[in-house]
């Protein structure tokens, strides 16, 4: 028998030595998901009736959301210091939170997503003291798309002359997030640019940035991972960077629309706390 002429070398997966292994940049791995809250012993509850009244107009107001209303607001303004840990721990703290740092008026705005999805503590701060202290209900507190509204600065810079070094995308990429801006109306589907997937430098980046400006509300959001979203100088831009457990950037974008839905409850959200909140102020109501 014959030698046969061609050298014969086994193929498939594993077959080959490899000098490199592929490196995957890890993922987020815990999910935020809903927690009852932790609630004192029945008999403390009891005698905290104006707690007990804010939280049953609460459920009423957001009732009233979940129809298909606006925002609703329950003032907490005057509520004995009891009253407002009752309702510290019954409402706890969810996955988004947000700060508008202070405008012309002096005033600081904080705010926290309860462990109810769309139910809000928005806490007004001047000079270290506590102006107002409510709770919203709805998709986002209103206040935050006004800040950005009153943060949009007219005047769009131009520059002029050679661009810096390493600076080559960033200007082509700013015309077009222009052209977005000047057409995108409310209600139509958001316009994501993905800066990840586009030969960036850092240097773009922070030419990029320079031009949109930065405005005063910071939300963050950790469902999945962390999520920091900052408003921009311009109308209706937002950048909105996705970091792992380490807190590496996996997600680069800036996004053209009111308010990213990232950070807003969903109506499906808005009914589920309805439903949840009602079993909580059940139990507080039984105490």
């Amino acid at each position: 028998m014959k030698d046969f002429p061609i050298p014969v070398r086994s193929v498939g997966p594993g077959s080959q030595l490899e000098d490199d292994t592929l490196e995957y940049m890890p993922m987020p791995q815990g999910m935020e998901t809903f927690r009852a809250p932790l609630l004192p012993e029945p008999e403390q509850m009891a005698a905290r009736h104006r707690a007990h009244a804010a939280l049953r107009d609460t459920l009423a107001q957001l009732e009233q959301v979940c129809q298909g209303g606006g925002n609703r607001v329950v003032d907490l303004a005057g509520l004995p210091e009891d009253d407002r840990v009752l309702i510290n721990q019954v409402l706890g703290e969810g996955e988004v939170s947000a700060v508008v740092q202070a405008g012309a008026d002096g005033r600081e705005l904080r705010v926290q997503e309860a462990v109810f999805a769309g139910v809000w503590r928005v806490v007004a701060m001047a000079d270290g003291h506590v102006v107002s202290d409510t709770i919203e209900l709805g998709h986002i507190p209103e206040a935050l798309k006004q800040a950005a509204r009153q943060d949009v600065d007219p005047v769009v810079p131009r520059w002029q002359g050679g661009l810096p070094p390493n600076v080559q995308n960033a200007p082509t990429l700013l015309a077009e997030i222009e052209d977005q801006w000047r057409v995108w109306r409310a209600g139509q589907p958001a316009h994501v640019v993905n800066l990840t997937l586009l030969p960036m430098s850092v240097e773009d980046i922070g030419f990029l940035d320079h031009h949109l400006g930065t405005g005063r509300v910071l939300i963050l959001s950790r469902g999945y991972g962390n999520c920091r979203i900052t408003n921009t100088c311009r109308p209706n831009i937002w950048r909105v960077v996705y970091y792992n457990s380490q807190d590496l950037v996996i997600l680069n974008t800036v996004e053209v629309s009111e308010l990213p839905e990232v950070a807003q409850a969903a109506k499906e959200d808005l009914e589920d706390s309805h439903e949840r909140l009602k079993e909580v102020l059940a139990w507080v109501e039984q105490g």
